[in-house]
């Protein structure tokens, strides 16, 4: 049966039918549906692990023990699973192992516009590329062939352009394959120094045995051009690019597995042309390869390695019709992403502003605190970063006016070492944990600390408190952020002490469903002064027209916070309850 398909719905289908039998992963965007439309599928066991280096030493675990595994991350997850990922390279699987990477030029929604293609080629790994959601099926099967064939695991390297859109893709029974018995093999699987110095010389052979397959594999294609000026050689979301723009005029090589590439096949295509182009997203991967065998050619040189692609950028380069769009002449005005109303993090960040702290940050929803007017966050850097970096300033400042704030998803994912240091190291620093009860910037799913699983059936629950205390924090306070005044007093306290001490904001993220607001507040106009103290906390629902204050009701969650920062009274006060 034929059907429109996201990407990445697309290949958590290719993982069913290939007979994949155990997910794990990470969520992040643009990453994160493989997983959730995996987790559909009964026949498939899968889960969200802490972070990604557990999600694929999990995977691995599972390859090992004979059955068909997954893991999924986005690429700075990848950065996370770097470990495991240049060892099992060594090691090998025993059933088929496939790692999803989900890159996001243009910045969407990370904190970076790293190129994934250089992990394939550092960790020796075959990485496959697909270009539409039809291939992130068929190379999701492929990859387990692969995978299973030549002693590997498989990258398959997603971006937002494929995992976010949508092509026909036609839709086959699951077949699963038989269990591959696990044998001990101490030699193969044991990396102390001794073993990994045989297995090296595999990996070399390997990556020649990959590279000879290719040279004749059906995902690197030629496609014939009526025009042999020039050839270009592409891959992924470029390759629609080129075809949107040049339809069959230029002669293409797609490349469908990006490592390792071909070389006959490349310098043959070329000898075919007289110039060859590489249109390619990010960085020059493919045009170094050309490079290194004696191909003469133009890429980085006319195209950036900044920001995605486009129809009309790819038009541009290639002296090819740009197409026109009717342009508002009116300036649009800037739209800042900001915070939900209701966010249970505004009035923390109000309050930490209000008290001139400077504010370690991390990855999050919460990361718009530092977004005008709240503009409470100093810096964020990555996963986790928030809490050993605090440690860091305050030991070398010698002071106690920084304060680091990190979510609870994140914090189960890479915050909870940060806070051993501070414990172990007896840093005087204040750990604020964000618990909204969700993992919210990439869509509410559940993490170690919500006691549900992927698939929303009961599961442990670590107690935030308990696991403080645990690692040897003794001041622990738990605040509701939408009081200004016990978030403010806490605060006050923490920063004030010598010790180690950890503040626990806790509200539900206003956007989960069972979340029961207490409605709409009311602004009584003729009490309002235009003081415009309420507009200090940036929520979306509030706005000043004719010099008074203004609540849009279909906005507003009631979650009081505007109401205490009014000094005439002219907010309504709710009552909130937990």
């Amino acid at each position: 049966m034929k059907k429109l398909m996201l990407g990445n719905e697309a290949l958590a289908r290719g993982l069913y039918e290939a007979g994949c039998s155990f997910v794990s992963s990470y969520p992040g965007t643009p990453s994160t549906e493989i997983t959730e439309y995996a987790a559909k599928y009964d026949e498939m066991y899968a889960e969200w692990a802490p972070n990604e280096k557990v999600a694929m030493e999990s995977a691995f675990g599972a390859c090992l023990s004979g059955k068909r595994s997954f893991c999924g991350m986005k690429h700075v997850g990848l950065n996370v699973a770097a470990d495991p990922l240049f060892t099992i390279s060594y090691t090998g699987v025993n059933a088929g192992m496939l790692i999803a990477v989900a890159d996001d030029a243009g910045m969407h929604s990370s904190q970076n516009e790293q190129d994934s293609r250089h992990y394939a080629i550092a960790a020796k790994m075959p990485m496959l590329e697909p270009s539409d959601s039809a291939e992130a099926i068929e190379f999701a099967k492929l990859g387990y062939e692969i995978s299973e064939k030549f002693d590997t695991a498989v990258l398959i390297k997603m971006c937002t352009r494929v995992a976010h859109s949508q092509s026909i893709v036609e839709e086959n029974e699951r077949i699963l394959p038989e269990d591959k018995p696990y044998e001990k093999d101490g030699a193969k699987y044991i990396m102390m120094p001794g073993n990994a110095k045989k297995r090296h010389p595999i990996v070399e052979e390997r990556t020649k045995a990959l590279t000879e397959f290719a040279e004749t594999s059906e995902i690197n294609r030629i496609e014939k051009g009526t025009d042999s000026s020039i050839g270009i050689i592409t891959s992924s979301t470029s390759y629609q690019y080129v075809k949107e723009v040049c339809g069959d005029k230029y002669s293409v090589l797609k490349l469908g597995m990006i490592n390792p590439m071909p070389v006959e096949k490349i310098k043959n295509f070329a000898k075919s042309v007289d110039r060859v182009i590489v249109v390619e997203e990010l960085d020059g991967i493919i045009q170094n390869h050309c490079s290194s065998i004696g191909v003469k050619t133009v890429g980085k040189e006319i195209f950036s390695n900044i920001g995605e692609f486009s129809q009309n950028l790819v038009a541009e380069k290639l002296s090819m019709a740009v197409n026109e769009y009717d342009k508002i002449d009116e300036e649009i005005p800037v739209r800042p992403p900001v915070m939900c109303a209701g966010c249970p993090h505004r009035g923390l960040f109000y309050t930490l502003k209000k008290n001139k702290l400077t504010v370690m940050g991390d990855i999050g929803c919460y990361t718009l605190g530092a977004v005008a007017p709240l503009s409470a966050i100093d810096a964020t850097i990555c996963m986790g970063a928030s809490v050993s970096g605090l440690h860091g300033f305050n030991k070398a400042s010698g002071g106690k006016k920084a304060v680091c704030v990190i979510g609870d998803s994140t914090f189960m994912h890479s915050g909870v070492t940060g806070l051993i240091n501070i414990a172990y190291n007896d840093s005087a620093s204040t750990v604020i944990i964000l618990d909204n009860s969700i993992t919210g910037m990439t869509g509410h799913q559940q993490n170690p600390t919500t006691g549900l699983n992927l698939k929303g059936d009961p599961a442990a629950k670590i107690d935030l408190e308990t696991l403080c205390k645990a690692v040897g924090i003794k001041r622990v306070t738990v605040v509701d952020p939408y009081n200004l005044a016990e978030t403010e007093k806490a605060i006050k306290e923490e920063t004030a002490t010598e010790e180690p001490s950890v503040i626990i904001s806790r509200r539900p993220c206003a956007l989960l469903k069972y979340v029961k607001h207490a409605g709409a507040t009311k602004v009584e106009s003729d009490k309002c002064v235009g003081c415009k103290a309420c507009m200090k906390i940036g929520c979306p629902a509030i706005s000043i027209k004719d010099g008074k204050a203004v609540i849009d009701t279909t906005l507003c969650t009631g979650c009081g916070v505007c109401s205490q920062l009014c000094k005439v009274g002219a907010i309504e006060k709710k009552e909130v309850t937990a």
